[in-house]
C-alpha cells in the first residue's frame, strides 16, 4: 500500500516515519523546501526521541521518502493523510487555510479512486468541507474520480510519540463507507497483532473524540491547580489528595500533577477550539471554559507565587530559570507557559537566566531578552532565585550544595514539585513549590 502524508510537520513526520516502520510505502510531502532537504538528508527538524533512527533506517531502506511536489505524491497514493497546522484564530476559531489548500490540490490533482483521510485536529464538519473541495477541483476541470474521505485523529504525546504510534491505547477512524474502513483498517494490521482497541464510527464522532480527550485531560490538571491553590491557604498538601483521588479507579492518577498549568501545542489550541465550535452551534461547553480561565489564571499566579519568594519585588533581581519547553522531552514552546510567566518577570524588572536541554533556540526567538547558559549551574551562577519550571529528568538530582553556593540567596521555587520540602529545608534552603507548605 502506498501511502502520501501531506505535511511533514510534527504529526505528519512522526506517522508517515512510523507507517514506514510498518513497511508501507510512505512519501511525506511539505510546501516547505528547506524542511524537505533537511529530511532527505535524514536531519530531524524537530526534536523527538527515537524519531531520527526510524526516519533514517527508512530511508535506507528506500520506503520513506520526502517532497516538495505534492501532485506527484498524491498521484501514487491509495491513502492520502492531510496533516497540516490548524492554528487559532484571536477568537479561538480554527484556521482551515491550510486544509482547504491542500484539499483543492488533491482535487486539481486525483486521477482515481483516494482515501482521503484528515488527521489534523479540526471542527466537526471539517471532513465534509474536505469533500466539497474536492469535489469543486473535480468538476473545474470536467472530471468525475469516485474517492471517501474518512477521519483518523492523532493521540500523540510529544516526547512519547513514538511509543504512542506503535503501541496506542486505541485507533479511530471516522468513515461513512465501508471501503475507506476496511482499506484503514489494513493499513494499521499491524497493530491487530498487540490487540490494540478500534473505534469505528461516524465522521463527525471521530473528529470529535480528540477535542473531547484533550479537553477532558486539560480539565484535569485545572482542577488540580485549583486543588492546589487552595491547599496552599489551608495548610493541604496536593500530593496527598491526587494520590487519595488518584487511587480511585473511576479517576485515575494520570494528569493529576499541579504546576504552572498546561501548554503545549495541542490542549491550548484544541481546548479553545472546541469552546469556539460549541459557542457557534449554540452549545457552550461550560466546563471547557473554565479549565482554560483556571490555566490562564494559573499562570498569573506562578509569577506571583516567585515575586513572594523575593520578598515582592522582583527589580533588579536576577532569576535562574531550568527549563523553558512546555514539557520535558520536547524543544516545542508553542504555549509553554514559560513564555507568559518569564515575560512577565522581565517587564516587572527581572533579568532571566535560563537553560534548557533541548529548547533554547526555540526559546530565543520567543522569550526576548534572555541570557541563555550552557549547564543548569551555570545558570544559578550570581542569581538570587533558582525557578524549576520544566522537570527534565537532568534536573531531578541536582547537586544542592552545588546550587546553594551558587546563589546569591538559597531560594528555590519549584513550580513542579520535584523536591521535597523537608529535604530542601534541611539543605538550607527557602522553597516554594505549588500546593504544599
Amino acid at each position: 500500500m502506498n501511502v502520501c502524508m501531506i505535511g511533514a510537520g510534527y504529526v505528519g513526520l512522526v506517522s508517515g516515519a512510523c507507517f514506514a516502520e510498518f513497511g508501507v510505502r510512505v512519501v511525506c510531502a511539505d510546501k516547505d523546501e528547506s524542511r524537505i532537504a533537511m529530511l532527505e538528508r535524514g536531519e530531524i527538524p524537530i526534536y523527538e526521541p527515537g524519531l531520527a533512527a526510524i526516519v533514517q533506517r527508512n530511508l535506507r531502506e528506500g520506503r520513506l521518502s520526502f517532497t516538495s511536489d505534492t501532485a506527484s505524491a498524491v498521484g501514487q497514493a491509495l491513502v492520502v493523510f492531510i496533516a497540516v497546522q490548524t492554528p487559532n484564530g484571536h477568537d479561538g476559531s480554527t484556521d482551515l487555510g491550510a486544509v482547504e489548500a491542500v484539499a483543492r490540490e488533491i482535487g486539481r490533482t486525483m486521477d482515481g479512486y483516494k482515501v482521503v483521510v484528515t488527521k489534523s485536529t479540526v471542527p466537526v464538519g471539517t471532513s465534509y468541507r474536505v469533500r466539497a473541495w474536492i469535489e469543486e477541483e473535480l468538476a473545474s476541470r470536467g472530471a468525475s474520480h469516485r474517492f471517501s474521505v474518512a477521519s483518523n485523529p492523532e493521540f500523540l504525546r510529544e516526547g512519547a510519540a513514538i511509543a504512542d504510534f506503535m503501541r496506542p491505547d486505541r485507533v479511530v477512524i471516522g468513515a461513512d463507507d465501508d471501503e475507506a474502513i476496511a482499506i484503514l483498517r489494513d493499513l494499521y494490521r499491524p497493530l491487530y497483532l498487540i490487540e490494540t482497541p478500534f473505534v469505528i464510527t461516524n465522521i463527525p464522532t471521530s473528529e470529535l473524540t480528540k477535542y473531547a480527550a484533550n479537553a477532558f485531560l486539560a480539565t484535569k490538571i485545572s482542577f488540580i491547580n485549583e486543588m492546589a491553590n487552595y491547599c496552599e491557604k489551608v495548610g493541604g498538601d496536593v500530593h496527598a489528595i491526587a494520590r487519595g483521588i488518584g487511587l480511585d479507579k473511576r479517576i485515575g492518577s494520570k494528569f493529576l500533577h499541579p504546576g504552572p498549568g498546561y501548554g503545549g501545542s495541542c490542549f491550548p489550541k484544541d481546548t479553545r477550539s472546541a469552546a469556539h465550535f460549541a459557542r457557534q452551534a449554540g452549545e457552550g461547553f461550560e466546563i471547557i471554559e473554565a479549565a482554560i480561565r483556571v490555566n490562564e489564571r494559573q499562570r498569573l499566579r506562578m509569577v506571583e507565587k516567585i515575586e513572594r519568594a523575593l520578598g515582592g519585588d522582583v527589580t533588579g533581581r536576577t532569576l535562574a530559570v531550568l527549563g523553558l519547553s512546555f514539557k520535558p522531552e520536547t524543544d516545542d514552546m508553542r504555549d509553554a507557559p514559560s513564555i507568559e510567566i518569564l515575560g512577565a518577570l522581565q517587564q516587572r524588572g527581572a533579568r532571566v537566566r535560563a537553560f534548557d536541554p533541548a529548547a533554547m533556540a526555540n526559546a530565543e526567538r520567543v522569550i526576548p531578552g534572555l541570557e541563555l547558559c550552557k549547564n543548569e549551574y551555570e545558570t544559578c551562577e550570581n542569581a538570587d532565585a533558582l525557578v524549576l519550571l520544566t522537570e527534565w529528568n537532568q534536573f531531578r538530582m541536582l547537586d544542592l550544595a552545588r546550587i546553594r553556593s551558587l546563589l546569591r540567596e538559597p531560594v528555590l521555587v519549584d513550580l513542579r514539585n520535584v523536591y521535597e520540602p523537608e529535604q530542601m529545608r534541611r539543605a538550607g534552603f527557602r522553597y516554594e513549590s505549588v500546593g504544599r507548605s
